[in-house]
Order: C-alpha cells, then structure tokens, then sequence
C-alpha cells in the first residue's frame, strides 16, 4: 500500500514540475491549479503529519496521519483526503478528552463536515464511552456526529448495538435509531436529543 502512494506521490511531483515548467513563461498559478484540478490530482501532499491546535495557549486538538493529500484546487468543493487513516485527540477544558480514529478521512473546508470511514473509533476518556462504526459524518460547526451505519455503543454499563446514530461530539447525547440491548438510564444521560440544527 505504502509502495503504490509513493509512486503516486513520484507521479504527482513529476506532473506538477512539468506543468510548473510548462507555465513558468506566463507565471499564472492559477492555471497550473486549474490544470492539476482537471487531471484530479492534488495540489500537494505530506507524508507523516502532525499538527497540533492552540486556543490562548492552550492545546485544544492534536492531529496524525500518514499521509494528506490536499485538494483545495477543487473550485466548488476544496477537501483535504487522509488516504492512510487519520487520529486526532481533542482536549476540551471541561476535563475531557476525545479520540477520533479512522483508517480513512476526507475533509471539505466549505461545510467543515468531514467523513470517517472503515474502522471508525470515537472514545470519550473520561466518560469511558465508546463509538463504533464503519462510517460517520462529523459535523464539527455544529459539533456532532451521524451515521446510518450499523454501530456499537459501550458504556460504562451498558453495549448496544443498532443501526443508524446522531450523537453530540462529546458523546455525552445521543438518539439512537434502532437498536438492540439493554440500556439503564440515568439523570444524568439523555438518550433522545434533539440534534437537529438552529
């Protein structure tokens, strides 16, 4: 796997050197971007990432991935594609910590939705919850996630299975769809939230 996105990643570099050299006389960047957008190849790519954001300081998101490949040169849809997986760590100042893995992601910029697919696992470490699934959408303007996919939710508690979910960021509230298993409900869980947007 690692072989076939260094040639691509070699493949890519040479397109885009030639393309740069092909330009260079009229200097248009956005030609070379429109070029690469028409031949659906990225406009640059990293391999071993790690980013780290701050709010006043203090570190409030860490990110890893192999590999991200960046298609911002998309006119009506920019997105940014983690082909080899993705693992971000959120840390709010409530005391929580949240996990988010994935083995792959894409990222659109315009709606700040991204989708998580194969293997998706979203852990809240300090309610000891757990989400799996092989696929969800994460919402992080409105800081939640949703997915019609078959999931199994663990509590500290409680396993249930089902399909179909939308649940806060913090997994904290959640409306389950379908499922199956039993649940013991508390006051301090809410287990049919309205999720929708205002």
């Amino acid at each position: 796997m690692k072989s076939t996105f260094s040639k691509y990643i070699i493949s890519s570099s040479v397109v885009i050197f030639l393309t740069t050299l092909l330009f260079s006389c009229t200097n248009k960047i956005t030609e070379v971007r429109d070029f690469l957008a028409d031949k659906n190849l990225p406009i640059g790519a990293a391999d071993h990432i790690s980013m780290i954001y701050k709010d006043s300081g203090n570190i409030t998101t860490k990110m890893t991935s192999p590999l991200l490949l960046d298609f911002s040169n998309r006119e009506e849809h920019p997105y940014t594609e983690f082909p080899e997986g993705i693992h971000i760590t959120k840390i709010y100042n409530t005391g929580d910590s949240l996990t988010v893995d994935g083995n792959y992601s894409i990222s659109y910029s315009k709606t700040n939705v991204s989708e998580l697919k194969e293997k998706v696992v979203i852990i809240n470490h300090k309610e000891k919850y757990t989400l799996k699934t092989s696929q969800i959408f994460w919402d992080q303007k409105y800081h939640y996630y949703i997915t019609e996919k078959p999931f199994v939710f663990i509590t500290p508690t409680d396993t249930l299975e089902g399909e179909g979910i939308e649940a806060t960021e913090n997994l904290k509230k959640w409306h389950i769809k379908n499922n199956s298993g039993v649940l013991q409900v508390n006051e301090s869980i809410d287990t049919n939230v309205n999720l929708k947007k205002e």
